[in-house]
């Protein structure tokens, strides 16, 4: 183990080979002691995946393996099937299915790669039964499936793992009365009741009271154990199998980072600090003492079963991307909203479980009274902005785009409808970051809202515009706004000028050219790739103009017109999908100021799902990378 302990600290990553579980399942040792096991050896290798691959979720898929475990290594039989409905929990069920055979074991070297095992479930993958990430979906489909099993005469058992603060989705509560109706015994949910969510403790953030007392007045069959005792969990599987009229729920107590002490969550209090790891991998010497900790406890659970120690096979830590220099639009968000609170106290912010994510953990100091967290409910947050809104507060509402501009869509509406103002803020907006995958890549925000009347989409293509862009939406705009943000740091070859005035539909030259081909983006992630693309045309004889034109759906065509000029050619890159994105829409006012006669338009973006992986991988994929984008511009020319 000294040995170990020295090859560690020097970056070395350790996981176990299949054969190594093999071995595990076929012992004498009892049925409980071979789960345990399997379960920490299966641990060892989540945590290799996710140091591995850059990012993962290591709280919950440690909080819900031994469950999953006892589920595929004792319970289910026949078409029986699982998933998880929270999905962060994706490394954990891979580590899993490849020491079981379900998944090529050497898919556990591309988590989060584009030819390996995306970030949340996908049904693209083997062993995956359904798309989650997007919370509050799992109870339904399987509902859902039990009803087409019985249809078609396969009787089976279908299993669901949620996530506690997933709790908070009212979808969660609407899916409970129908299958209690409906005498669904074929579901049962496991909850994996950690108490953390994305933050902070589920009881700061938004508690869930009775839990027991709560699903059984929906009429389940109600059950809470300890979600780490193996001999419980079997025992209330047999419980809920003998009930034939009812669906169940066991509420399985358990802690989020299981398995390794200093990554245990424990503390139920409403004053808990921020959980450190609910996802990104972990630091160097964390993972090394992490790692250090499930090979000890390993190799005295094979000593206990009467089993050789186990032979752990290493590879180096991919070294960190180095070089580069990235800007950040959310510290610039974050003191422009602080900055506009100052100067108008009927300002406040509203989150959906993502303080830190969206930059308001300084707002929410500053401003305790201003500040309300909703938990895991976009819906029910947005109602509360446009009951604010009505009563003449200025909201200023958070979350991931991909839930905010999609679950509360007919909330945004309605609130429009009612003629008040309020600014809807989306982070992790567009394909990248790559790793989570579809569920997270939000690329159908302009789609999705750009109809709303008087709504107006804007994006900032560097730090410099976030203030000015945020000032124009609190206070020029007449009507709701929608704040798109990319949230990773990216690269920029654009210079912004922060004392720039947002005008309606107008944008701003990034790169003069000779006219002959104009290049149109938005935001941080398209102005860079078009003005990288521009670049590389410049050394194939095309000198094309680059316009970062940071409104989505509102298109001045007349100062797109006569900035555009003469241009044999206009394409635009949609970090989005092209059917209804950026490029429609300024083709539509182009066309509607008589400035598309005689040139040609080409309109470029995303047409499927994007995939998970790396960045690189992922604007290569969709067809927004420089290269891509150069060639179809040299082509259209």
């Amino acid at each position: 183990m000294g040995d170990l302990i020295t090859e560690a600290v020097s970056g070395t990553l350790y996981y176990l080979d299949k054969p190594a579980f093999a071995r595990v399942q076929e012992c004498n040792a009892s049925a409980e002691q071979r789960t345990s096991l399997f379960a920490d050896m299966a641990r060892l290798n989540t945590l290799y995946m996710i140091a591995n691959a850059g990012s993962g979720h290591i709280g919950s898929s440690f909080s819900s393996m031994d469950v999953v475990a006892w589920l595929y290594l004792n319970e289910m039989k026949g078409e029986d099937l699982y998933f998880s409905s929270k999905g962060h929990d994706a490394p954990g069920l891979y580590a899993v299915l490849t020491a079981l055979d379900v998944l090529p074991f050497d898919k556990i070297h591309k988590l989060r790669k584009i030819d390996g095992l995306p970030g949340h479930p996908d049904v693209g993958v083997a062993g995956m039964v359904t798309n989650t990430g997007s919370l509050g979906m799992g109870i339904s489909k399987a509902k859902g499936m039990a009803f087409a099993n019985r249809m078609l005469d396969k009787p089976a058992r279908i299993y669901v793992m949620t996530g506690d603060g997933e709790l908070q989705e009212g979808q969660i509560w609407e899916s409970l009365i129908s299958a209690a109706n409906h005498g669904v015994a074929e579901v049962t949910v496991i909850v994996d009741h950690n108490k953390i969510q994305s933050d902070y403790s589920v009881e700061r953030t938004s508690s869930l009271g009775d839990l027991e007392a709560k699903f059984e007045s929906f009429g389940w069959h109600t059950q809470s154990i300890d979600g780490h005792d193996i001999d419980a969990m079997r025992d209330a599987l047999n419980a809920a199998r003998q009930d034939e009229k009812r669906p169940s729920v066991i509420i399985a107590n358990t802690i989020k980072g299981k398995g390794v002490s200093f990554m245990e969550g424990v503390s139920v209090d409403s004053d808990v600090e921020r959980f450190q790891f609910h996802s990104g991998a972990p630091q160097a010497e964390d993972y090394t003492r992490g790692a250090q900790e499930l090979i000890s406890r390993i190799l005295d659970g094979h000593k206990a079963a009467g089993l050789p120690e186990p032979e752990f096979e290493t590879v180096e830590r991919p070294a960190a991307p180095q070089g580069g220099n990235p800007v950040k639009l959310f510290p610039s968000y974050t003191a422009a909203l602080l900055d506009q609170a100052k100067r108008n106290d009927k300002i406040v912010a509203l989150d959906a479980d993502l303080v830190l994510d969206m930059g308001l953990e300084p707002f929410r100091d500053t401003h305790p009274d201003r500040f309300v967290e909703c938990g895991i409910a976009e819906m029910d947050m947005v109602s509360q902005a446009g009951g604010m809104a009505l009563k003449g507060l200025l909201p200023v509402v958070h979350s991931f785009s991909c839930f905010l501009s999609t679950r509360p869509n007919e909330q945004i509406y309605n609130n429009a409808t009612e003629h008040t103002k309020i600014v809807y803020v989306g982070g992790l907006s567009g394909a990248l970051p790559g790793g989570p995958g579809h569920s997270h890549q939000s690329v159908r925000e302009i789609s999705t809202l750009g109809s709303i009347p008087k709504m107006a989409m804007v994006e900032p293509a560097h730090p410099d515009e976030v203030a000015p862009l945020l000032d124009w939406c609190l206070n020029t705009h007449d009507g709701p706004s929608f704040l798109r943000l990319v949230s990773i740091p990216y690269e920029t070859a654009y210079e912004a000028d922060g004392s720039w005035t947002p005008a309606a539909g107008q944008g701003r030259v990034a790169r003069k050219g000779d006219g002959s081909a104009v290049l149109i983006a938005s935001g941080l992630v398209g102005t860079a790739q078009a003005l990288k693309a521009a670049d590389r045309l410049s050394g194939e004889g095309v000198d094309a103009t680059v316009i970062s034109l940071p409104f989505l759906n509102i298109i001045d065509g007349g100062w797109l017109a006569k900035t555009t000029g003469g241009a044999k050619l206009i394409a635009t890159i949609d970090n989005h999908y092209r059917r209804y994105g950026q490029g429609d829409a300024v083709a539509t006012a182009l066309a509607e100021a008589g400035a598309l006669s005689g040139r040609k338009f080409v309109r470029l973006g995303l047409d499927l799902t994007p995939p998970s992986g790396t960045n690189d991988q992922v604007l290569k994929a969709v067809g927004l990378d420089e290269e891509t984008i150069a060639a179809a511009v040299k082509a259209a020319l």
